[in-house]
């Protein structure tokens, strides 16, 4: 169930409005921007599986917030300033964690990745969206927010405000922000090595809206002019099928969990970094990363 004020439906238009104007930039040699009709044909029809989908579990994922903020800590009110600010850091931080963990663990990773399989990097990027985040129950991660006070509807308007401001820092065509606004938010050069597969970049800038998160947990990596970023999978899929995008590594946990022979088995195919397996002769981005320094000689 949406909220009564819902930004990411208002933004509906200015989505499609910038999509287009990225095209036509590009087609005029005014702007970056790489464009692919099946790719960005896969990463709209991708985030309209997401909305249908994301249907199906609405009810409970609201029944949960009503649930938790019937037993709140207190009482915030939604027309207080002081309480916008306040949700507003809570909940970047928030995202910031459920990004991190989304990486970093198989398990959510499966919900997640099919937004980093697209190997361009342009606005329709932004809207290829998991069918399955509300059956990996990412959402629950919110809910203290709730149980802190917060109502649910304030909760779920900031969560879209938040994605609304990623929608534009997925492109090209930005190079760079204002040094200040570098300093202090996510843009479009961060958010591209997030989205790379360069060993450099892997595993960084988890960032929503604010920057400082990943500087204070270290996670944050620079973009460099001199290693622009590769984008996709570290293995790329190969195709467009709209369900092998939502759904290959649902099925390679399925067919990695027939072979386990052992509980740890299970929980590190499970729980343990995309890549884990018990002789370690698969590669994560541990692995791959620290392959990269001991051949370029960089620093951890």
């Amino acid at each position: 169930m949406k909220p009564a004020f819902d930004p990411v439906t208002l933004a509906i238009p200015f989505f499609v409005l910038a999509i287009v104007l990225e095209i036509i930039l590009a087609r005029l040699g005014k702007a970056k921007a790489a464009y692919e009709t099946k790719d960005a044909a896969t990463s709209l029809l991708m985030g309209l599986g997401s909305s249908i989908a994301g249907l199906f579990t609405a009810g409970l994922i609201f029944g949960a917030s009503v649930w938790v903020y019937q037993h709140r800590l207190f009482d915030i009110p939604m027309t207080a300033i002081w309480a916008w600010v306040v949700i507003f850091f809570a909940e970047d931080l928030t995202y910031y964690w459920f990004h991190r963990i989304s990486h970093e663990r198989r398990f959510w990773w499966a919900s997640h990745v099919n937004h980093h399989s697209s190997q361009h990097y342009n606005l329709t990027t932004a809207l290829r969206q998991t069918w399955t985040g509300g059956v990996a129950g990412t959402w629950l991660l919110w809910l203290p927010l709730s149980f802190i006070g917060f109502p649910p509807a304030m909760v779920a308007i900031q969560k879209g405000i938040s994605l609304v401001y990623q929608f534009w820092i997925h492109t090209e065509a930005v190079k760079r922000m204002p040094r200040w606004f570098e300093a202090v938010f996510n843009t479009p050069s961060h958010h591209r090595v997030h989205h790379a597969r360069n060993a450099r970049y892997l595993d960084a800038n988890y960032a929503g809206i604010l920057i400082i998160w990943d500087r204070l947990f270290g996670t944050f990596t620079p973009e460099l002019d001199e290693e622009p970023p590769r984008y996709g999978l570290v293995r790329n899929l190969g195709g467009f099928n709209l369900f092998h995008v939502a759904f290959h590594e649902w099925i390679g946990i399925g067919k990695d969990l027939m072979k386990a022979r052992s509980p740890r088995e299970v929980a590190g195919y499970l729980f343990g970094p995309p890549g884990w397996s018990p002789d370690g002769s698969r590669d994560t981005s541990a692995t791959l990363k620290a392959k990269w320094r001991a051949r370029t000689g960089q620093g951890g």
